[in-house]
C-alpha cells in the first residue's frame, strides 16, 4: 500500500525575537506540515534561537540571521511579526518571486491609503496592494483567505471586538450608529520593548485608559464592522491597560432594535462551525485565563434585565488568537491544511 506524502511547506519569520515573532515559533515549531527555514532578527544575527528562547531548545534549531531578501523569497510562506511599515518595504519583491505573505502588523489592514497615512504617520509604500490584501479575520473572509497571496492579519481589540459585535451587526438587529467598546489588554499587548509605562513597576497595581481620542485600532475595527453591517457604523472604543501579561477582555455594548431576537440563538447560530469562537451558555462571564495560550474567542451574550440594551462579552488571548495563532489559521487556509493543524493547544491553567 502507498503510503500517503503529506504536503510541506516552507516558513520564514521576519521579526523573531517580539512576542508575536516567539509565539509564532513556537506554534510553527509543532506544526505538522511546516518547516522552518528562516528566522530574522537584525539585533540577535547569529544567535541561536534556544539561547534567546531556552523553551524552545529542543524544538527550534535555527539561528536568527539578518533579513536576507533571497533566503526570505525562497520560502513559501513569509509572516511579518515587526512593528508597523517593514512588510510594505518587503511585500512587493516576494510576492513576485512567489511566496505568500501574511502580516501581523497594521501594514495592509486598512483599505484607504490616506487613512493608512493618517492614523500611521508615513505614506503606504505598496498601495496597489492594498486592495489585494484580504484581511485575515476568518470567521468573515475564510474563501478569500483561501485564494490570498496577501493576508493582513488582524489586530487583537479588533478581533475580540469584531467577533463580539458581528452577529447583532449583521443580523441588524442593534441600532449600530451607537456601539460601545470598552476593551482592556495585557502588557504583552505593547510589545517585548523596554519602556515606562509598561514597566512592572509602573504597570502592576494599577488599571488605566488609554487612547481615548483615537486608538490605530479603530479604523480598522469600524472598517470591518461597516462592511458586517453594509453602511458606515458608530463605533465608540476605549482601550485599557491591565496588569496581567497575556489576554483581551471586551465589553461591548448595543441597543436592541429587534427586541423579540433570541440573542442566545443568533450567537450559537451564528459560529456553529467555527472552530476557534466558543459561545457560552447564557448567563456566562468569560475570564482571560480560559483562553491563555489558546487560538480561541470565547463569547458570552447578555440582555441585562430584558431590557434593550445588550452586553457581550469577549475574551481571547492577544498573543494567540488575537495575533501569532490567528496567522497560523490563515496559513493552513491559505495552503488547503485542516484549519486548526497546529492550534489544537488547551489554555493554560492556572
Amino acid at each position: 500500500m502507498m503510503e500517503k506524502r503529506v504536503k510541506m511547506i516552507k516558513a520564514g519569520i521576519v521579526g523573531g525575537t517580539g512576542y508575536t515573532g516567539v509565539e509564532l515559533l513556537r506554534l510553527l515549531a509543532g506544526h505538522p506540515q511546516v518547516e522552518l527555514a528562516v528566522i530574522t532578527s537584525r539585533a540577535e544575527a547569529g544567535t541561536p534561537v534556544a539561547d534567546v528562547f531556552p523553551h524552545l531548545r529542543g524544538h527550534v534549531d535555527l539561528t536568527f540571521t539578518v533579513p536576507d531578501r533571497a533566503a526570505l523569497a525562497a520560502c513559501d510562506v513569509v509572516f511579518f511579526a515587526t512593528p508597523n511599515g517593514t512588510a510594505m518595504g518587503m511585500a512587493r519583491e516576494l510576492l513576485s518571486a512567489g511566496a505568500r505573505v501574511i502580516d501581523l502588523a497594521a501594514d495592509f489592514r486598512l483599505k484607504d491609503a490616506a487613512g493608512w497615512q493618517d492614523w500611521y504617520g508615513m505614506p503606504h509604500a505598496c498601495p496597489e496592494l492594498l486592495a489585494e490584501a484580504v484581511y485575515g479575520l476568518p470567521e468573515v473572509n475564510r474563501a478569500a483567505i483561501s485564494e490570498a497571496r496577501l493576508v493582513a492579519n488582524p489586530g487583537c481589540y479588533p478581533t475580540a471586538v469584531q467577533l463580539g459585535f458581528l452577529p447583532l451587526v449583521e443580523a441588524g438587529v442593534v441600532d449600530a450608529q451607537h456601539l460601545i467598546a470598552d476593551a482592556k489588554s495585557g502588557v504583552s499587548g505593547a510589545g517585548r520593548k523596554a519602556e515606562m509605562h509598561i514597566l512592572y513597576a509602573e504597570a502592576a497595581d494599577s488599571f488605566k485608559a488609554y487612547g481615548v481620542p483615537g486608538h490605530r485600532h479603530l479604523p480598522e475595527i469600524r472598517q470591518g464592522l461597516s462592511a458586517a453591517a453594509g453602511a458606515p457604523v458608530g463605533l465608540t472604543f476605549v482601550p485599557h491597560l491591565t496588569p496581567m501579561v497575556r489576554g483581551i477582555h471586551a465589553t461591548l455594548y448595543a441597543t436592541l432594535k429587534d427586541t423579540a431576537a433570541d440573542l442566545q440563538v443568533l450567537y450559537e447560530q451564528r459560529y456553529t462551525n467555527e472552530p476557534f469562537v466558543d459561545v457560552l451558555p447564557a448567563k456566562s462571564h468569560p475570564e482571560t485565563r480560559s483562553v491563555k495560550g489558546a487560538n480561541t474567542c470565547r463569547v458570552a451574550v447578555h440582555r441585562p434585565q430584558g431590557g434593550d440594551t445588550v452586553v457581550v462579552l469577549s475574551v481571547i488571548d492577544n498573543l494567540v488568537k488575537g495575533a501569532a495563532g490567528q496567522a497560523v489559521q490563515n496559513m493552513n487556509i491559505m495552503f488547503g491544511f485542516e484549519e486548526t493543524a497546529g492550534l489544537q493547544g488547551i489554555a493554560l491553567l492556572p
